[in-house]
C-alpha cells in the first residue's frame, strides 16, 4: 500500500461530474468522498501519498502515519494541516494557488449585480402571475440601481481581486484597494486603482470585496469598529476567508442600519448552525462556499494537484508550501 494514493474526501472537487483520470494515472487511487477526522490514521495507514480538501491533518494524525510522505491539499487554503508537524517529519504539503481566479471574480461580480438589480424575485413574481394581475405595463418590488459610478473598494490586490477590479472597471465603477503587500505597476496592467488606507476604503466604498489571506493579523479586520465607518448604504462581499469578517458585529450593524447588505460565500464555520446570527436576515445573502466551484476551475484544480504529485513523484516538487 505504500504506493498508494488515498484522497480523504473528493466530493467537493469531484462529485461525479469530472474524471479522477489525472491522479489514476500516477499510481492506485482510492477515493473517499469524505472522512471523519477519527477515520484518517486507519485510512491512510501505510500509504505514501495523501489528498486532502478540508480533511484536517493534525500533528497526532501525521505521527501515526510513518509512510507517509506528500499531503497534496486539494485547495489554496492549507492551514488544515500542521505545517509544523510535516516539516518536523519531512512531509511535503503542496497545494494550488492559482486554479479559481474567474470562476471567483465572477461569483463576486453575481452577488454586485444581485445587490443593484434584484433580477431574481421579479423573476419569482412574474412566474407567480404578478405581472399578468398588474394594472401597469411594468412594476418593481425593490430598489434597482445601475452600478457604474459607484466606487468599489478591494482588500487584497492579488489575482483575485484584480479580476474582480477587471470586471469592475467594465461596468464603470471607480475602483479602490488596499493591500498590505501592493503589487508591483507592471502586475496591475492597465487597471486604474486609487491606492488607499484601509479605513478610507471602507468610508468611500459603495462595495466592498475581501480577497486577502487569512493571517494572525486580518482576523476579523471586519469588526464593528471599520462597520462604522462604512456608508449606511454600502454592500460587504467576502469569498475569501469567513474569519475575515466578526459575524456577530455584522449581523448587528445589518440589523440597525451601520450597513447597508451583506453577500457572503465563507463563514467562519462551515457549515454554519441553524441559528447562525446571520441567518434570515432579508439584507444578507449566503451562497454555501462556492465561488470556485466552477466546473472548468475544478478540472483546472484536479490537473494542477495531479501535476504537484507527478513534479514530487519525479524529484522536482512544485507549489510546496513547507
Amino acid at each position: 500500500m505504500t504506493n498508494s494514493i488515498i484522497c480523504l474526501d473528493g466530493y467537493a472537487l469531484n462529485p461525479g461530474d469530472i474524471s479522477w483520470a489525472p491522479f489514476e494515472s500516477l499510481g492506485s487511487l482510492t477515493v473517499h468522498a469524505r472522512t471523519r477526522e477519527q477515520d484518517v490514521v486507519e485510512r491512510c495507514a501505510g500509504a505514501r501519498y495523501v489528498l486532502t480538501n478540508k480533511t484536517p491533518l493534525t500533528r497526532t494524525t501525521l505521527e501515526a502515519l510513518t509512510d507517509l510522505a506528500y499531503v497534496g491539499v486539494l485547495a489554496t487554503g492549507f492551514n488544515i494541516v500542521d505545517i509544523e508537524a510535516a516539516c518536523e517529519q519531512g512531509v511535503v504539503v503542496t497545494n494550488v494557488p492559482t486554479y479559481g481566479t474567474d470562476s471567483v471574480a465572477q461569483h463576486v461580480a453575481a452577488l454586485m449585480l444581485r445587490w443593484a438589480r434584484p433580477i431574481g424575485i421579479h423573476a419569482q413574481a412574474v412566474g407567480q402571475g404578478e405581472w399578468a394581475r398588474s394594472p401597469d405595463w411594468c412594476f418593481s418590488l425593490s430598489p434597482i440601481d445601475s452600478l457604474a459610478g459607484l466606487t468599489l473598494g478591494i482588500v487584497g490586490v492579488g489575482r483575485i481581486g484584480r479580476a474582480v477590479a477587471r470586471i469592475a472597471a467594465a461596468m464603470d465603477m471607480r475602483v479602490v484597494g488596499h493591500d498590505v503587500y501592493w503589487p508591483a505597476e507592471n502586475q496591475l496592467d492597465t487597471l486604474q486603482f486609487d491606492r488607499v488606507d484601509l479605513d478610507t476604503l471602507f468610508r468611500e466604498s459603495d462595495v466592498i470585496s475581501l480577497h486577502c489571506p487569512l493571517t494572525d493579523e486580518n482576523t476579523h479586520l471586519v469588526n464593528d469598529r471599520r462597520l462604522a465607518l462604512a456608508k449606511p448604504t454600502a454592500l460587504l462581499i467576502n469569498t475569501s476567508r469567513g474569519p475575515l469578517v466578526d459575524e456577530i458585529a455584522l449581523a448587528d450593524a445589518l440589523r440597525n442600519g451601520g450597513i447597508g447588505a451583506a453577500a457572503l460565500d465563507v463563514l467562519e464555520v462551515e457549515p454554519p448552525a441553524l441559528n447562525h446570527p446571520l441567518a434570515g436576515l432579508d439584507n444578507c445573502v449566503i451562497t454555501p462556499h462556492i465561488a470556485w466551484y466552477a466546473r472548468s476551475a475544478r478540472q483546472r484544480l484536479m490537473g494542477l494537484a495531479a501535476e504537484n504529485l507527478r513534479r514530487f513523484m519525479d524529484g522536482t516538487a512544485c507549489n510546496q508550501v513547507n
